[in-house]
């Protein structure tokens, strides 16, 4: 395919106008940076627990509208071993962002956190928070490689350019204004992004459905079987891995750094509850015009079109449906308007994704573990390092897309089965100490191992009820994740329980509690005098105005 210079020449404007918002809001952070009497490494993160609700609510919500969500949206509803009931992004993280706001919003930014890794460093010290922060590291580091996976092979699509000048030209502009501003810039690109989201989705939709390749689309279509079968269909034997899989997005969302960024940076508890449910709302109506264009490839007739037969789902491509249709069904200009929405989703998951990796080691790990008296000026330079860090790995990734995408699976699986319980427990359960939290790692991560992972080519020891082998291949439609990450639950107030009682009432020696049996916050609360003590960390971050 030739290159379409036009349209190049559109996507690099647009980058260059997604690269001058950041370099405008970078200066705007120095300027609200001298009116905050915090520190500039945590005004870097959370950007002087300032940010604007409206701001906020547009981040957060374009954190999650990133490029997996529109074009896995869109072929979920056009596969025919689909439909829309496995389009499982919207309901997910409407959840998300519901139960974020009822449950862990005021609990976290009413604490006065820097990370979601705060209670975790404050209740079970450095060893266990650095181990349960490796899986999200991990995680982040595959989401960005990913989503700009998938941001190459869109723009080969349409433009006909190779994936590799693509995804190191949208890398270097995401690095770049991450690394100029921090969570200011992150958040008011994002606010540019989200607009040209909506605006350039719902742009594509009316040439798409007016296509004359296309069947009519309309809300009874979806329940049309005679036509095709938009809706979809969910079978008994099914309903457990659509459960499985649907919790694994909406629960496995909550264990996200990116998502406590946002709760962390307002300006107080109710509005960043306001911000959770607000980008509620939003996130699905996002969702919509990809649910449109994903009907649309399905009633098309691609023979009529200069793709010609097989259909994209026949040769494998229905991950590229979206920009398939794009390129295939609409005006030239259309496209390349469709492939900036692209762009612009993948960027703003990718900024959040750079700042929250970074945050992490560097409060978390850095300043705490590794070098306790490292300056402010310091602290700062780490962040901007491991966003470069992060961004590079990622990028380096990108171009394994396959494999890469196997172990983004498994890294997500990770965040669900091990981080989410050790969350709730940490928040809600009082009890928890670091043997609970250490037994409940341990049993997670030896559990969804022996769950096997047909991926990674992990075999499978554990057999759960509705299992099937499916060309040589054990697959398992158990929730079985689920019921991993509730037996991890289970376990964590349970061990603690026992370790709190054993070491209470001398059954074993206080000489082997290392771990803490009544946690790190309770047994500061006294000296070796007996009396009152002060824990450090919490008032360093109860000192903080910004």
């Amino acid at each position: 395919m030739a290159l379409d210079v036009g349209g190049l020449v559109v996507v690099v404007v647009f980058y260059v106008l997604i690269l001058a918002t950041g370099i405008w809001s970078s200066r705007k952070s120095k300027k609200e940076e001298e009116k905050c009497v915090g520190s500039k490494s945590e005004f870097t993160m959370i950007g002087g627990r300032n940010i604007n609700v409206l701001v906020g609510v547009f981040t957060m919500t374009a954190t999650w509208v990133g490029g997996g969500y529109i074009l896995g949206t869109a072929e979920a509803v056009y596969s025919p071993s689909q439909g829309l009931i496995w389009a499982l992004g919207p309901l997910a993280y409407f959840i998300t962002f519901l139960l974020a706001g009822l449950f862990f919003a005021k609990p976290m930014r009413s604490q006065r956190y820097v990370t979601m890794m705060d209670p975790f460093q404050h209740r079970y010290g450095n060893s266990i928070t650095t181990a349960l922060l490796l899986p999200a590291l991990i995680s982040d580091v595959l989401w960005v490689a990913c989503i700009l996976a998938a941001l190459g092979g869109t723009m080969s699509v349409i433009l006909g350019l190779s994936s590799s000048y693509s995804i190191a030209l949208s890398a270097a502009v995401a690095i770049t204004y991450t690394l100029l501003g921090g969570l200011y810039s992150v958040a008011y690109t994002d606010v540019i992004q989200l607009f040209f989201i909506f605006i350039a989705l719902w742009l594509c939709v009316p040439f798409l459905v007016l296509s004359p390749t296309s069947s009519e689309v309309t809300p009874a279509a979806f329940f049309n079987q005679s036509q095709f079968a938009l809706m979809g269909e969910l079978k008994l034997e099914h309903a457990g891995k659509w459960i499985d899989e649907l919790l694994l997005l909406a629960l496995g969302g909550l264990s996200y750094q990116a998502l406590y960024q946002r709760i962390l940076s307002a300006a107080s508890s109710t509005q960043a509850q306001v911000t959770c449910f607000a980008a509620a709302g939003i996130v699905v109506i996002m969702g919509v015009p990809s649910v449109i264009i994903g009907a649309v490839a399905a009633s098309t007739d691609w023979n009529q079109t200069a793709y010609g037969l097989p259909s994209p789902f026949a040769r494998g491509e229905a991950g590229k449906v979206l920009p398939l249709a794009l390129h295939y069904l609409t005006p030239p200009w259309v496209s390349v308007v469709g492939i900036g929405a692209v762009a612009a989703a993948v960027m703003s998951s990718m900024d959040s994704v750079l700042l929250s990796s970074a945050s992490m080691f560097t409060h978390n790990i850095y300043k705490s573990s590794l070098k306790a008296q490292a300056s402010d000026r310091e602290c700062v330079w780490v962040i901007r390092v491991s966003v470069l860090l992060v961004g590079l790995a990622g990028t380096g990734l990108a171009f394994a897309e396959d494999s890469v995408l196997a172990f983004w699976l498994m890294s997500g699986d990770l965040i669900y089965c091990v981080v989410f319980p050790q969350l709730i427990c940490v928040l809600h359960c009082r009890c928890a100490n670091g043997y609970g939290a250490t037994a409940g790692y341990l049993v997670a991560v030896t559990l969804r191992l022996l769950s096997g992972e047909p991926l990674l080519r992990l075999p499978t020891v554990l057999l759960f009820p509705g299992w099937r082998e499916e060309g040589g291949v054990i697959r398992q439609y158990f929730p079985f994740r689920t019921l991993v990450m509730l037996v991890s639950l289970v376990c964590i107030p349970l061990a603690s329980s026992l370790a709190t009682l054993a070491f209470s009432h001398r059954l074993l020696p206080r000489s082997w509690d290392l771990l803490a049996s009544q946690g790190e916050e309770e047994r500061g609360k006294e000296g070796n005098d007996g009396k009152p003590a002060v824990n450090e960390n919490l008032l360093a971050i109860s000192s903080t105005n910004c």
